[in-house]
């Protein structure tokens, strides 16, 4: 991975959105930049523990819309709460919120596919898209590749994708 190219192009606390919702244009531009002008090979979605972001979103009331920018910002992880209350009902909140941190970096990965020039590089194996976490109370970094040959993107959102990883690598 080009560690020099990644900081020329980054976006700190952004959930990468699906194109069709208009994110922050700045972080379009960044990523449009960085993948047709820069031509990155590797982009780098990065979760941490204990995210209060994370938290929000699981304590946001499915029904409530608002208009302050924290629930807009929280409210693109939507897709990754609604998973994570699927498969883990049964566990605590504190757990829940430990796989939401990584199901939002994987749903992250599925968004950046919405972008045509992403999906392009992607498929032509000119771009790799990595999730990554790190676990504040015992220093670990864990990595992964979104497989992208292995992965079922939908083009509608009333379909819901889904995702296959590979090259997981974990260090401490």
């Amino acid at each position: 991975m080009d560690w020099v190219q990644m900081d020329r192009c980054r976006a700190a606390a952004s959930l990468p959105l699906i194109k069709e919702q208009n994110g922050p244009s700045e972080s379009n531009a960044a990523l449009e930049f960085a993948v047709t002008t820069l031509q990155v090979e590797n982009i780098l979605v990065i979760g941490h523990s204990s995210c209060a972001g994370i938290e929000a979103l699981m304590n946001m009331q499915e029904d409530v819309e608002s208009g302050n920018f924290t629930h807009k910002w929280v409210a693109n992880g939507k897709l990754a709460k609604q998973r994570t209350k699927a498969a883990t009902a049964h566990l605590s909140f504190d757990q829940q919120c430990k796989f939401c941190e990584k199901e939002s970096i994987n749903q992250s990965l599925l968004n950046l596919l919405s972008y045509p020039w992403i999906e392009d590089r992607v498929r032509r194996e000119l771009l790799s898209l990595h999730g990554g976490h790190y676990n504040f109370s015992n220093c670990s970094f864990e990595k992964w590749t979104l497989d992208f040959k292995e992965c079922n993107v939908k083009e509608e959102e009333e379909e819901e994708s889904s995702y296959v990883v590979k090259e997981q690598e974990f260090w401490c």
